[in-house]
């Protein structure tokens, strides 16, 4: 009975392990085959009365030897993820784009045509790594674009760490057949995709996503702004990969030289530029208004809107921005934005770690090396061509190119960054101090250490009894603050503003950092069972909200709560959660100790 048992709880462990790691079909039969074989060893040696301790011990050490070996040989394959989710789709018409031919594929009910993976640059490798991106060359024959294109470089996780994650983070992991397989990553990810209804007698707004990711992780595929949901509502939507990590954002003297823009650094930002001109020459084709883009992004995306709003060489290229989480306006950003002499230390720190001395020599090193190194490349600078000054510099010339504006943060902003961080009385204007200095004990007075309460966390969480008010604080210092600041510009250059505040409570990433991406874009029918009737009801505003304001530049419409315009004396949000209604911002006396800081010289 006891080694049945044993054999029962190692196989069932050894299961769960190959389901996390996402190990391939043959991986769990050879797995079965081998527990059989165990149950038959034993019956075998017993019924030749030769079954004792010392067979006992070697049939335990072949058995959980070839349990190991089966785990490392049928690891999940690499595959490119499917534009739809429905199997076999119907082939799209022919379109034609500026470099060639392509087809997509339709979503079950033909609502919607999903163009995957067309690619709007050169491949950004070899003697094209660290240099602006480069049109796409025609191809020949008709290009079938029905996967997504690979993720752009980028630290990964071990694929037992990530499902781990949605399990004990997101709470949203299925167990399901069909997903053994690991997603592709490679420099070569310059695609994007678009998702269009069919096309009718009008031209159809626009929105045009950028993902987030702290300018060093994320792909254009990710579930949460998946566009099927706002085709459907008659908007044409399109995301994209672009260049991440020291692939998009390293920074060299010897870069800017040899370029005939005389750029380096923003070459990530630059990929995000290209695949907005792409859109601006192409989209006609797919149904879509050249003249009604909305620019919309989250987190690092956000910070990327912003710098789109500010960049010389995006005027005219859209009329509206959606701005989630995030900007660069402040005058001195949190994060996501750097100097240039920073920028060029820590591209001294790269090729030291990798014994080279010049930028030519680095495109001889691999990909998975430069990943490996400690040199943080994950902010954007002035390189005096993508991004000429100062982000506020160009708000307060009234340089800025948006028409209208809505964007707004979460609730929980800070608390997935802070996870690692305990929080006490006797440390709570200590770390506050490290970003604010000496207007730390100032901020403590305005956030208790005591007050808010943490009233949710996920379970690595350090906690400490000051955890809930430090996440407040950092949660105004590195988002929504930038937001703030966004307002006062657009009010005084009379430019429609219209800011949001997430509070909704769900099972899954609940009100925290990208907890709204879901609600805003229509995803939540991609997680059963982890929202409900009211998540509906509330994502089915926000896409009216969304969308409204792609066509129009006003989010309102018939059937919403009013959202009411930004002005000098109406300086309230609009609260998306249990109930819609406006309400003064919860961060204005924290903002105040901000603007001190901010007002001092560097």
């Amino acid at each position: 009975m006891g080694f049945t048992i044993s054999v029962i709880i190692v196989s069932l462990l050894y299961l769960a392990l190959l389901e996390l790691s996402k190990n391939m079909i043959i991986g769990w039969c050879l797995a079965l085959i081998g527990i059989v074989l165990m149950f038959v060893c034993r019956a075998y040696f017993m019924k030749k009365d030769k079954y004792d301790k010392k067979r006992m011990a070697l049939m335990w050490v072949i058995f959980i030897s070839y349990l190991m070996i089966n785990y490392l040989f049928t690891g999940p394959e690499e595959k490119r993820v499917p534009a739809v989710d429905n199997k076999n789709p119907d082939v799209t018409e022919v379109v034609h784009v500026a470099s060639g031919d392509i087809t997509g594929v339709y979503n079950e009910d033909h609502s919607v045509r999903v163009f995957a993976g067309i690619p709007y640059a050169e491949a950004p490798v070899g003697e094209l790594r660290f240099r602006e991106p480069v049109a796409k060359k025609p191809w020949d024959g008709v290009l079938a674009c029905d996967s997504f294109g690979p993720m752009a470089m980028q630290p990964r996780n071990a694929v037992l760490y990530d499902s781990l994650s949605h399990i004990i983070g997101f709470h949203d992991y299925r167990i399901t057949i069909g997903d053994e397989y690991v997603e592709p990553m490679s420099e070569d990810c310059l695609y994007l995709n678009v998702y269009a209804p069919e096309k009718g007698d009008e031209l159809k707004p626009v929105v045009f996503y950028i993902h987030g990711g702290s300018l060093n992780t994320g792909q254009s595929y990710y579930t949460e702004y998946r566009g099927e949901t706002f085709a459907k509502e008659d908007v044409v939507f399109v995301n994209f990969a672009y260049r991440l990590g020291a692939f998009g954002y390293y920074t060299a003297d010897d870069l800017k030289n040899e370029s005939q823009n005389g750029t380096t650094g923003n070459y990530g930002l630059l990929d995000q530029i290209a695949a907005l001109k792409w859109v601006y020459d192409n989209i006609e084709a797919f149904g879509g208004d050249k003249n009604k883009i909305t620019i919309a992004g989250e987190s690092a995306g956000s910070s990327s809107v912003n710098a789109l709003c500010v960049s010389p060489l995006t005027e005219g290229l859209f009329r509206y921005a959606i701005a989630e989480s995030s900007s660069i306006v402040a005058k001195k950003p949190f994060h996501t934005f750097r100097t240039y002499e920073e920028a060029i230390e820590q591209g001294d720190i790269l090729r030291k770690e990798l014994g080279v001395t010049s930028s030519a020599e680095l495109r001889s090193i691999s990909a998975d090396k430069i990943l490996s190194t400690s040199s943080k490349n994950t902010a954007m600078t002035i390189d005096g061509y993508a991004i000429t000054e100062m982000p506020y510099l160009t708000y307060e010339k009234g340089n800025n190119h948006e028409k209208a504006l809505l964007h707004g943060f979460n609730a929980k902003e800070a608390d997935v960054f802070m996870l690692n961080i305990k929080a006490t009385q006797d440390n709570y204007e200590e770390l506050i101090a490290e970003e604010i200095g000496k207007y730390a004990k100032e901020m403590a007075e305005i956030v208790p250490w005591n007050q808010p309460p943490r009233d949710d966390h996920i379970v690595i969480d350090a906690l400490g009894e000051a955890k809930g008010a430090l996440n407040t604080v950092y949660s105004a210092l590195w988002f929504s603050y930038s937001h703030h600041v966004w307002n006062r510009y657009e009010v005084s250059l009379g430019i429609p503003s219209y800011e949001y505040y997430f509070t909704k409570r769900n099972k899954s990433l609940t009100n925290y950092h990208a907890g709204e991406l879901p609600y805003a874009y229509g995803n939540l029918y991609r997680h059963p069972g982890l929202y409900d009737d009211d998540d509906y009801k509330l994502s089915e505003m926000m896409v009216g909200y969304w969308t409204n304001f792609a066509r129009t530049g006003d989010p309102n419409g018939d059937g919403l709560p009013v959202w009411e315009m930004r002005t000098d004396t109406q300086t309230k949000v609009l609260e998306l959660g249990d109930n819609v209604q406006m309400v003064d911002d919860p961060n204005e006396k924290i903002y105040e100790v901000i603007d001190k800081y901010q007002s001092e010289e560097n």
